[in-house]
C-alpha cells in the first residue's frame, strides 16, 4: 500500500515536471518561413500523436508477449500502455484543433486524419471501457494488438490533404528535426510516468 503511493506521488510529480518540460520546449521551438511562430503547435500535436501510436505499439507488443508466456506482468504494461495510448489520442484531438486555428484560420473537419483520429479516439475509448468492465488479461492484451493493428492500417491507407506525408524528416532543417525529435522524447517520457501510474493504480 505504501509502495503503491509513493509510486503514484512519485510518477505524478515528474509527470508535472514532464509537461512543464513540454511547455517550455515548446514555447522556445523554431519558427518557420511559412506558418512562423504557429508552427510551434504543429511540432507539438504531432509529438504527442507519436507517443500516442508508440504507446498503442508498446501495448500491442507486451499484450503478445503476454499471450505467448502468460506472465502478469506483461499484461499489466500492456493494459497501462493501452489505456495510456487513449489518453494521449483523446488529448491530441484538442492539439490538432489548435493547430488548424492557428495556422489556417478555421476548422477543417472534414479533413480525412481529423476523422479517423476522431474515429479511433471513440472506438479506443469504448474499447478500454469494456475490456476493463471484462476484466479478463487476456482479452486486453488481444484487444490491444487489435487495436494497433487496426490503426496503423487505417492510417497507412488514409488521405492526406492538410497533412504532408512527413514534413518535418523532409525538410532539410536539421535544427527543426533535432528539435522535434527532443520534443517527441519528452512526450514518450510523458507517457511512460502516465503508464507508471496506470500500472500502480
Amino acid at each position: 500500500m505504501i509502495k503503491n503511493l509513493f509510486h503514484y506521488r512519485s510518477s505524478a510529480i515528474w509527470l508535472l515536471f514532464t509537461l512543464l518540460a513540454i511547455a517550455l520546449l515548446t514555447a522556445l521551438g523554431p519558427a518557420e518561413k511559412a506558418l512562423g511562430a504557429h508552427v510551434r503547435v504543429v511540432y507539438l500535436h504531432g509529438a504527442w500523436v507519436w507517443a500516442a501510436l508508440a504507446a498503442f505499439v508498446a501495448a500491442g507488443i507486451l499484450g503478445l508477449v503476454g499471450l505467448l508466456t502468460r506472465r502478469e506482468v506483461f499484461y499489466a504494461w500492456s493494459c497501462a500502455l493501452g489505456r495510456t495510448g487513449v489518453i494521449f489520442w483523446i488529448t491530441y484531438l484538442p492539439l490538432s484543433l489548435w493547430a488548424m486555428q492557428a495556422n489556417w484560420n478555421g476548422l477543417f473537419l472534414a479533413e480525412p486524419r481529423w476523422r479517423l483520429a476522431l474515429a479511433f479516439a471513440a472506438g479506443g475509448l469504448i474499447l478500454q471501457i469494456g475490456l476493463s468492465l471484462v476484466g479478463k488479461p487476456s482479452w486486453t492484451a488481444a484487444g490491444n494488438i487489435i487495436f494497433c493493428g487496426l490503426l496503423f492500417y487505417a492510417v497507412a491507407g488514409v488521405q492526406n490533404i492538410m497533412h504532408p506525408g512527413s514534413p518535418i524528416f523532409s525538410s532539410e532543417a536539421r535544427l527543426i528535426q533535432v528539435y522535434f525529435i527532443s520534443l517527441f522524447l519528452l512526450a514518450l517520457l510523458a507517457v511512460w510516468w502516465v503508464a507508471r501510474w496506470l500500472k500502480t493504480n
